[in-house]
């Protein structure tokens, strides 16, 4: 009699342990994915990655349109291109590289390349 009630209660906190064990693994992994799916949401340097991300973009279509410039300078030299289509093209190419050029003047220095910025502001408008 004494085995039977010393091994019935010996199984009950055993099992009762091994539910806490599962309880608080579910806590813990609950916990983790609450983690990754709010870190994106509380990153303060969150707020800045729209500016970052436009001014990437804005980078891309200048250096995109300066290409441009010169793929149509050397179609005009080529012959391909009359001095009066030429000129057109060329207006037109530059007011939207100038327009660009604003856009990111309007954004400010970059926070990493602040002092490359201004050089190449100051080499497009050259």
């Amino acid at each position: 009699m004494v085995w039977k009630r010393l091994h019935s209660r010996s199984r009950c906190p055993r099992i009762h342990s091994i539910a806490v064990e599962y309880a608080l693994a579910i806590v813990v992994f609950g916990l983790g994915v609450a983690f990754l799916v709010l870190r994106p949401l509380l990153r303060p340097e969150a707020h800045g990655a729209p500016d970052e991300a436009r001014r990437e973009a804005l980078e891309a279509a200048k250096e995109a349109k300066y290409r441009e410039i010169r793929d149509a300078d050397l179609d005009h030299r080529m012959g391909k291109l009359s001095d009066e289509d030429y000129r057109a093209t060329d207006r037109e190419l530059r007011g939207q590289a100038i327009e660009i050029l604003r856009e990111l003047d309007e954004l400010g220095p970059a926070a990493e390349t602040g002092a490359a910025g201004g050089e190449d502001g100051a080499e497009g408008r050259r």
